[in-house]
């Protein structure tokens, strides 16, 4: 248990810190911003209680903020996805046989299952974000445009945060 706090802590200040120092000045074409600190909230076990991962992913988007200047557009929008991430795992993956304190990867659900459950959470996290944002509808396209390249660009970014991201097989745990 302690082992897992400590990655969750490692991950959380490594995340905040790339996403506040690198992240949050990268505009690719004006229109995608990545947001990799969304690892974090996918990174969570899979027993943890939904309290928790709501709390948690608060506080992330809490530092988050407080780096961006962006007044709790962060910490709102990753509520928002602490909050339906247990759903979604129940969907994905049968939780009661997973191991105990085991954290969703490429290795626990298999690439195709982790990149489906990726890719609905980081599109969750970036629709709440951008909406918060804008606060309007007025200029739709524009804003599914930077929605959509900026979803592709933080699951590109994720996914290869997880692939080099060692942990063991199924079948060693």
């Amino acid at each position: 248990m302690i082992r897992t706090g400590l990655r969750i802590a490692v991950y959380f200040i490594v995340c905040v810190l790339l996403q506040a120092l690198a992240m949050n000045n990268t505009h690719l074409f004006r229109v995608a911003t990545p947001f990799i600190y969304i690892y974090v909230i996918l990174k969570f076990p899979v027993d943890m209680n939904r309290s928790g991962v709501i709390m948690l992913s608060f506080l992330l988007g809490l530092a988050v903020d407080l780096f961006s200047n962006t007044f709790g557009m962060h910490a709102a929008a990753c509520a928002f996805t602490g909050f339906v991430r247990t759903p979604l795992l129940e969907r994905f993956a049968d939780l009661k046989d997973l191991p105990e304190r085991s954290t969703p990867s490429f290795h626990l659900f298999g690439y195709a299952r982790f990149i489906r459950y990726a890719l609905i959470v980081v599109a969750l996290h970036h629709i709440a974000l951008f909406v918060i944002e804008a606060f309007t509808f007025f200029q739709p396209s524009y804003m599914v445009m930077r929605m959509t390249a900026s979803i592709c660009l933080s699951l590109l970014l994720i996914l290869i945060m997880e692939a080099f991201n060692p942990g063991k097989k199924k079948s060693e745990e």
